[in-house]
């Protein structure tokens, strides 16, 4: 399949680590943190209690194996949108057969691994794919896990996708409603979640005021 892409003039951001914190410097030189380091309060505190159940040697194993993996499959996601050949590894083969199909489903591509920020919300990041779904226009976000999720294993993906939205429109004059998360799962056909932006922007925003108040900004 032959996707189509839709060129935007996307500005050029410089990215930084400073402290753990992942930042972008906007155009007008001002430093934003990442979407994804916002979002990442909602589990901070599960996270640190599950390193200390099962040790900070085990969690380190199991999260680099569950990034390595995310990472190989992203890649993979980009290149095949990108109408560039693919060719998963054995340990990726089948979820890359789950997701395939899904994939073929998306069309007209404004943006893809492209990096967007919002001076409405003081934050950017690297958007997974903006592009139509079924003919809708959706922020997209690949993802990976180890077992079935719900609904509500996922609201930080939700905000993170709904602030995608709001950069993108912001840098395009373009409105994205739809929400989507493509999830390929270990052992089970994949799971696709749809959301509506309007659901999931003010949560968004008290977590980026959350932010404030733990950095004391």
């Amino acid at each position: 399949m032959k996707f189509s892409h839709i060129n935007h003039e996307y500005p050029e951001l410089a990215r930084t680590t400073t402290d753990g914190i992942r930042l972008y410097k906007t155009p007008s030189g001002r430093a934003y943190p990442s979407i994804t380091t916002i979002t990442g309060l909602l589990k901070r505190q599960a996270i640190q209690e599950w390193r200390e159940r099962v040790g900070a040697e085990e969690a380190n194993k199991i999260s680099s194996r569950a990034s390595s993996r995310g990472t190989r499959v992203h890649s993979l996601c980009e290149n095949y949108l990108s109408n560039l050949e693919v060719t998963p590894n054995y340990l990726d083969h089948e979820l890359w057969q789950g997701i395939t199909p899904l994939l073929d489903r998306i069309n007209n591509i404004h943006a893809l691994e492209t990096k967007l920020y919002s001076d409405h919300l003081e934050v950017a990041g690297t958007v997974d794919c903006i592009a139509e779904f079924d003919g809708k226009l959706s922020v997209i976000d690949f993802k990976t896990s180890s077992r079935l999720k719900s609904h509500d294993d996922i609201h930080d993906y939700y905000m993170q996708c709904s602030a995608y939205a709001v950069a993108f429109e912001e840098r395009t004059n373009l409105p994205v409603s739809q929400l989507l998360i493509v999830m390929a799962v270990d052992d089970h056909d994949p799971l696709l979640f749809f959301e509506k932006r309007d659901n999931w922007i003010e949560k968004f925003k008290q977590l980026r005021e959350d932010y404030r108040k733990w950095k004391n900004i």
